[in-house]
């Protein structure tokens, strides 16, 4: 098990990335329908893979891990990929409040995914917590899963590539270092959408270009927040921390896009944070004991 100072650190982690990836959505949002999606993917990477190489260059590290690692690597990569894809793609075709319930499936299949690969124990608290937390990303979302049914399905692939991903990189803890993945991915998503980019590649407004470049810069902190939480803690122990993000977003989205407060909005976000509670105060007395 972790001790407490790796899953407090773990869950910290995962908050921050939470709210990176809710500021993302935010600077995605402003940025409007007016870039294409793979510019915006490439834009989201491209920092982080800047970051990387530097970072491994000055700690003499892999860049891209050793050949034993290529494989999984890959998956996880193109898994991310695809995850990201699905994601910008289901946002600006679908519903925001259907999107958000079903991505936010993730958690769930994280657990699911531990469990049988990683042979992660389920505690007890632990599925009641992301029902609990899943409850209240209902409740802010408020769906009615009444937009096309094509984006809702890739939505819905959105958590299942996700999780995938998540599960991996837990996977990797102690295998391959955590630069090392950010960098794999990374390079993975910007060769993947170079050709897209170069055939259709639409010319920023001076104030589009600046909202890429914070895509770029939340998605690289957020992404690296991300990968080294889950090698704090077990997977399903830090996934249901990633419900915060709820919060994060109704706050943001309140101050920066004018967003209604409704008491549906609080409902939720009380849940998720009674779920978050309940996740770290019983799953460390249980983790200790």
């Amino acid at each position: 098990m972790t001790t407490d100072t790796n899953r407090n650190k773990g869950a910290l982690l995962m908050c921050l990335s939470a709210l990176m990836f809710s500021s993302m959505q935010i600077a995605i949002k402003m940025s409007g329908n007016t870039v294409p999606l793979m510019e915006q993917v490439f834009f989201r990477n491209i920092v982080s893979l800047i970051i990387s190489f530097i970072i491994i260059k000055r700690t003499g590290g892999l860049l891209f891990g050793t050949k034993e690692h290529q494989p999984l690597l890959f998956v996880r990569s193109s898994f991310g990929f695809f995850g990201l894809v699905a994601m910008f793609y289901a946002s600006a075709h679908a519903n925001q409040g259907d999107v958000s319930t079903l991505m936010k499936l993730s958690p769930f299949l994280i657990t699911l995914w531990a469990a049988i690969f990683l042979k992660e124990k389920i505690q007890k608290v632990q599925l009641p917590a992301l029902l609990i937390a899943f409850a209240g990303a209902a409740f802010v979302a408020n769906p009615a899963f009444n937009s096309n049914l094509f984006p809702l399905f890739m939505a819905f692939l959105c958590a299942i590539f996700s999780s995938v991903s998540y599960t991996l990189l837990a996977y990797f803890k102690n295998k391959v270092d955590a630069m090392t993945i950010i960098m794999h991915f990374s390079t993975f998503c910007v060769l993947a959408t170079l050709p897209f980019i170069i055939y259709d590649f639409t010319i920023p407004t001076l104030k589009e270009f600046f909202l890429l470049i914070l895509i770029g810069i939340f998605g690289g902190l957020g992404q690296i927040a991300l990968t080294y939480s889950y090698r704090m803690a077990a997977a399903a122990e830090i996934s249901i921390y990633n419900y915060s993000g709820i919060v994060f977003s109704i706050i943001l989205g309140y101050f920066f896009l004018d967003e209604v407060l409704d008491i549906t909005s609080f409902i939720g976000c009380g849940l998720v944070i009674a779920a978050a509670a309940i996740t770290y105060f019983l799953s460390g007395s249980k983790a200790d004991s």
